[in-house]
């Protein structure tokens, strides 16, 4: 069977709105053995992580990882960073939640702020909604010229393949849900007074267009889904499906690389007997 990253990858021509958002691709099992595969993933996730660490910190690896999350308002995001993000050690992580461009932000190209958030050297970056809102929200509300979001793919594809050109591993993900998992799940912090600070009246508004939101993610997921950087596509209709999906394609991610311990840069049995003697 080819790998998760394999099956998932998107290629082509996409309609998001035939996509089934409750599928789970890959995973021989039922919601009742996933905590037992987040486990095992856990504890190789925290070793990997911390190897890659490690060798930036031993100035032997200039590598570093970036996580992208798309998906529409309730597709899982925040879960993601609390059920995946959190099995590994937070020092060499560096999360970006993506809000509003500021007054600032507006005055530079539409990747400044994005350059100025990437991942150091042996960290594991996690951009919360990134890049490619400046082709999805900006498309569907008009907030930039045809012509200036047409010239954003290639600008996107251009950044992502110098990314990986300088050591950057990329991982993208579409959080993929339907309308009716979304109003499942609007409707259930609308019932739960612990949940309403999650609630955004908002949301509705954007949900009244979700016909032009997934024709701008069908747009972006063919033109930016490249060789260099793929998009993954994330059925996140089921919440313990999707938490092994993107923990899985990180670990996937993390082994391609071949991540060793750095070897000691100092004779290790003189250290030892000038421990003994001390």
């Amino acid at each position: 069977m080819p790998s998760l990253s394999a099956q998932l990858t998107t290629s082509g021509p996409i309609d998001v709105a035939l996509l089934d958002s409750r599928a789970t691709t890959g995973f021989d099992g039922h919601k009742a053995d996933a905590a037992d595969a987040m486990a095992a993933l856990g504890k190789e996730l925290s070793d990997l992580q911390e190897r890659l660490f490690a060798q930036a910190r031993a100035e032997v690896g200039t590598r570093r990882v970036l996580l992208v999350m798309q998906g529409m308002d309730t597709s899982g995001k925040g879960g993601i960073i609390r059920h995946v993000a959190g099995l590994v050690d937070p020092q060499g992580l560096a999360i970006t939640a993506f809000k509003k461009p500021t007054p600032e932000e507006l005055e530079h190209d539409f990747l400044w702020r994005v350059e100025r958030a990437l991942p150091q050297a042996g960290e594991i970056g996690i951009f919360d909604r990134s890049h490619y809102e400046d082709v999805l929200i900006a498309r569907v509300r008009e907030l930039a010229p045809a012509g200036e979001i047409e010239r954003r793919y290639e600008a996107i594809n251009d950044f992502e393949r110098s990314f990986v050109d300088g050591g950057g591993t990329l991982v993208k993900c579409f959080l993929h849900i339907s309308p009716d998992d979304q109003k499942e799940r609007l409707g259930e912090r609308l019932d739960n007074p612990d949940k309403f600070w999650k609630y955004n009246p908002g949301d509705v508004d954007e949900r009244l267009l979700w016909s032009d939101y997934a024709a701008a993610y069908n747009v972006a997921l063919e033109r930016c889904s490249t060789d260099t950087a793929p998009w993954h596509v994330v059925p996140s209709g089921r919440k313990w499906y999707r938490n092994w999906v993107v923990a899985t394609l990180l670990a996937e991610a993390l082994r391609s690389m071949d991540l060793q311990w750095p070897a000691a840069d100092f004779d290790v049995d003189v250290e030892k007997a000038r421990l003994a003697a001390s």
